[in-house]
């Protein structure tokens, strides 16, 4: 089953934590469900430069959380914080109530598998050797510290007739232990000659070794 299914799927509830965080009754359940993922789409349009691997959503009955994870919170921010104040103006006139938003940088974007995918996804779209680009990736990461990679391209690589998968793994990627960290993440590189799909898994160790994750908060209360 590990190996059929979304990593972070997976673990949501049991060793990840929901990225969305609200209640409501069955009426707005639905408009809300949805506005969450327009806010998504609309902030990975927007600031598709950004590095933004994590979009998290707390709502309550006056005003909707949002923490925005970043490796460039400059690009986000902007110079004297005007862009930042443009895309709260923006996201409030989504929402239609007040929005609070706090901007997270993701110290090491090397071992986020999001991050990882859409630059392999970038360099797809620029025409670089598919295997050369999978190989440096993955050697970069495992440089950082990973315990293991692996990556997955899929579609018309290197303009071929017919589409077929590649993959390229380093170490240790446990798919079925649930107290093991992978983090996956998923792009696609539109070229000239079709879409290619990006899969990346990163395992970053056992989840107690970690702040901010939900064992470790159990475990301090404890």
């Amino acid at each position: 089953m590990g190996q059929k299914c979304r990593p972070t799927g997976f673990r949501i509830g049991i060793t990840e934590n929901w990225r969305s965080r609200w209640f409501a009754n069955k009426q707005r359940f639905g408009v809300l469900l949805v506005q969450d993922n327009l806010i998504r789409k609309f902030i990975k349009r927007e600031y598709s430069m950004a590095g933004i691997p994590k979009i998290e959503i707390e709502r309550d009955m006056e005003r909707v959380q949002i923490f925005l994870h970043t490796s460039r919170p400059g690009v986000i921010i902007g110079r004297k914080g005007a862009k930042v104040d443009k895309l709260k103006e923006d996201l409030e006139r989504l929402c239609g109530q007040e929005v609070k938003l706090e901007i997270r940088e993701v110290l090491t974007p090397e071992l986020d598998a999001q991050l990882m995918a859409e630059a392999v996804a970038q360099q797809l779209v620029k025409r670089a050797a598919f295997r050369r680009v999978m190989k440096m990736t993955i050697k970069t990461t495992m440089e950082r510290g990973a315990k293991g990679v692996k990556i997955q391209v899929s579609g018309r690589l290197g303009g071929s007739e017919m589409a077929r998968r590649e993959t390229f793994h380093e170490g240790s990627v446990p798919l079925a232990t649930l107290q093991a960290h992978v983090d996956y993440g998923f792009a696609e590189a539109f070229t000239t000659f079709g879409a290619i799909g990006v899969k990346c898994w990163i395992h970053r160790g056992p989840y107690k070794e970690e702040e901010g994750s939900i064992h470790a908060s159990h475990a301090k209360k404890g």
